[in-house]
């Protein structure tokens, strides 16, 4: 082991692998880096740098440098705590079909608030545009255009797009964030052949993809671009993202309440709310509001929780 620094491109339960200047090494997490971790769930993700010490045992990770970015949402429905997804990265691209299984506005905005909370460019990937009508895919592509979010739409079946895929991967660390099933590791071994990564199937009862891909992976391509390829979601939410915040993670919404009649309108219920003339008059699309409204009650239901459990005078609701 020559450096001691590398990137990390898979993580599991208690050891972790790190590229080390082209030389990939398990190394083992040391428990230190477990300590004081407070709401955060695990202590490195992929692209993270790290720094590594050898002992009889053999390399362990001895500490996550700082990052410049990073990603993250909650854990799960019964783990509050924050599960950061992956760091260090130039963009996200969400992949989403429009067809085989369809595509899910709800998810693809509650990614897009997460990247613009954390400040992380992203790019909408219509793919198996093959597969949809046009004006379908024109329609998405236009929701998403205006928000402003760039929009690639893509065929892995008939090559369609994947050349402008290719130019905007190259050069750059990206991650292909989406649903199982939407075809991010096709899309990948489309450009990449040799990389042979696992392709999954459509279950023909639940109209939704099988996972494949298991864990994230950080791979380097000879095209010269890496990318890294994460399991597929079904549900995303983003952490630490409050009420009034989460406004601002909606730029059209953000852009369009400066002619809301209260400063501090929710976009929920207020009188003279702008939202309501532009979802009628179309300058705003109804998944973007249902989206955001979906999230904001979702906000608002565990803040109330949170201030149930931190006040034990408080009484029981019935």
């Amino acid at each position: 082991m020559s450096a001691t620094e590398g990137t990390v491109v898979q993580v599991d339960a208690k050891q972790v692998l790190v590229d080390l200047e082209g030389e990939v090494v398990p190394a083992a997490l040391r428990g230190t880096l477990f300590e004081d971790l407070g709401s955060t769930k695990n202590p490195v993700a992929v692209g993270d740098r790290v720094r590594l010490d050898e002992d009889a045992e053999g390399p362990a990770v001895a500490e996550v440098l700082p990052r410049r970015n990073h990603l993250s949402r909650v854990a799960s429905g019964h783990d509050p705590r924050e599960q950061v997804l992956f760091a260090n990265v130039d963009q996200l691209l969400v992949i989403g079909s429009v067809r085989k299984p369809g595509f899910s506005s709800n998810r693809t905005d509650r990614i897009l608030a997460a990247c613009e909370w954390h400040e992380v460019p992203a790019t909408v990937v219509l793919n198996k545009i093959d597969l949809a009508d046009a004006d379908e895919v024109a329609a998405l592509a236009e929701t998403y255009r205006s928000v402003p979010v760039r929009v690639l739409e893509t065929s892995a079946e008939t090559g369609e797009g994947l050349e402008a895929l290719r130019e905007l991967l190259v050069g750059r660390t990206s991650v292909l964030y989406g649903p199982s099933g939407a075809g991010k590791s096709t899309l990948i071994n489309r450009l990449e052949p040799g990389l042979n990564l696992k392709e999954g199937r459509i279950s023909s009862y639940w109209k939704q993809g099988r996972h494949t891909t298991t864990y994230s992976r950080l791979h380097r391509l000879a095209l010269g671009a890496t990318v890294i390829d994460t399991p597929g979601i079904r549900v995303f939410r983003p952490y630490d993202v409050s009420p009034r915040e989460l406004r601002d993670t909606f730029p059209d919404i953000h852009r369009l309440s400066s002619a809301c009649q209260f400063d501090d309108c929710s976009h929920d219920h207020e009188p003279g709310c702008a939202l309501d003339d532009a979802l009628e008059d179309g300058r705003l699309a109804p998944t973007r509001w249902s989206s955001y409204l979906e999230m904001l009650d979702e906000l608002q239901q565990a803040r109330a929780r949170q201030e149930s459990d931190d006040d034990p005078g408080q009484p029981l609701k019935s």
